[in-house]
């Protein structure tokens, strides 16, 4: 059995959380789960390795609302997926403010969350 030992607990999204590359303007993938420090993007758009990121997406709120968020991502690794045309992306959030940690916090330890 192998133990995995995260600093940051992750939340598996549910719904589709589309990400947008906030240089390019286009829809980049989507998020397969996040934390406070980063999270698992499934790309639908070719990125580069070890390059930096500013990326916007919406988390689903209470009853419909949606919370906004804008973070610059450092791409950690990316590892092809099986469908053509899709990777898997690991990215580290940079530059996060302590409004948009408390954020992401309160998102990720809502309750019936699943986690990974």
């Amino acid at each position: 059995m192998i133990n995995e030992f995260r600093r940051a607990r992750r939340r598996k999204a549910t719904g589709t959380i589309a990400v947008t590359d906030m240089m390019t303007e286009r829809v980049v993938g989507r998020i397969g789960n996040l934390s406070e420090t980063g999270m698992l993007l499934m790309a639908t758009e070719s990125l580069v390795e070890d390059a930096l990121y500013q990326f916007q997406f919406q988390l689903p709120g209470e009853q419909g609302s949606t919370l906004p968020l804008e973070l610059g991502a450092h791409l950690l690794w990316l590892d092809s997926a099986s469908a053509p045309g899709l990777a898997w992306t690991g990215f580290r959030f940079l530059g996060v403010t302590e409004q948009q940690s408390t954020q992401l916090r309160t998102w990720i330890e809502a309750p019936g969350s699943r986690y990974e």
